[in-house]
Parts: C-alpha cells; structure tokens; sequence
C-alpha cells in the first residue's frame, strides 16, 4: 500500500498545482485506487469521488449506463474503460475520470480474460486507454498492481 500512496502523492501533488479534480471508478482495483488517492492529506481539493464498479448492477445504478448503451461493449475492455472514465468526468464535472476494469484471480472473467488482466482509461485533457497482463493468479498482488498501474497512467498525462 506505501507504494500506491507514493503514487498518489505525485498525482495529488500535480493535481493541486493545476487546481485541477478527478473521479474515478474502478472494478476489480476494489476501491485501492481511491483509497490510494484518499491517503493523502488534503484530498478534498482534488478528489470528487469514486465508485466500485464491481458488477452489472453497479455499472447500471452508478454509473447509469444501461445494458442498451453497452451493446458492443463487453467488460474488462479498453473500450469499456474508456467509457468509464469519460462517464466518471461527466458526471462529477470533474478535469479527469480514471477507471480500471479486469480480472484480479485467482482465476479468471467470464469473458475469458485471464487472471491479471486489467484495463484502465484516463479521460480529460489528456486521454489514453491501456491493457495490463500481469501473468499472476495472486487476487490481491494483481488488485495493487492495477491500481498501482492507473494511478501511474495519470501521472503521465499529468506530466505530459
């Protein structure tokens, strides 16, 4: 967990200087993300929300994305992450949505992502959507990893 904090700090670092805000949602992260980001002191200035976005009904209730728009979506996606992180910005007017989505293990989705497999998706000034294969069944080494991951993918649109 000092690891995701470290991370954090940098994001909230850059995220306080630009006067800038974040939401984020995430899926198999299991809330790490937000916490991570929560650690730091003076996380109000930036942070507008989070949600867990674990399951079907999550997706419809929190995020208010119905089984109609998903049509040609399919979870543990880029395409999926995407819209998670542009619905995260949209609905808390935020500058940045982050989202991750995957399989944390020790086995695999439904889809037929192993485990290990993570899609996260940074959507503001500055987008990008990225795939991680960790190659791990380990639930809650791969669960930090991902966050771990997110959270550096928006340090480096902070910083470019």
């Amino acid at each position: 967990m000092k690891e995701l904090v470290g991370i954090a700090e940098q994001v909230a670092a850059k995220l306080i200087a630009r006067k800038q805000t974040i939401a984020v949602a995430e899926s198999s992260a299991g809330g790490l993300i937000a916490a991570s980001l929560l650690a730091v002191p003076g996380a109000s200035a930036y942070f507008l929300g989070g949600a867990v976005v674990y399951t079907r009904d999550a997706r419809r209730m929190l995020m208010d994305i119905s089984d109609e728009v998903m049509k040609g979506f399919r979870s543990s996606s880029e395409p999926y992450a995407q819209l998670l992180a542009e619905q995260m910005r949209t609905r808390f007017d935020s500058d940045w949505g982050l989202s991750e989505t995957g399989a944390a293990g020790p086995t695999g989705n439904r889809y037929g992502d192993s485990a290990g497999h993570s899609c996260m998706a940074v959507a503001g000034p500055a987008m990008e959507v990225m795939t991680l294969e960790t190659g791990s069944n380990d639930r809650f080494g791969n669960m930090q990893m991902f966050a771990a991951a997110a959270l550096r993918l928006l340090l480096r649109k902070l910083e470019g």
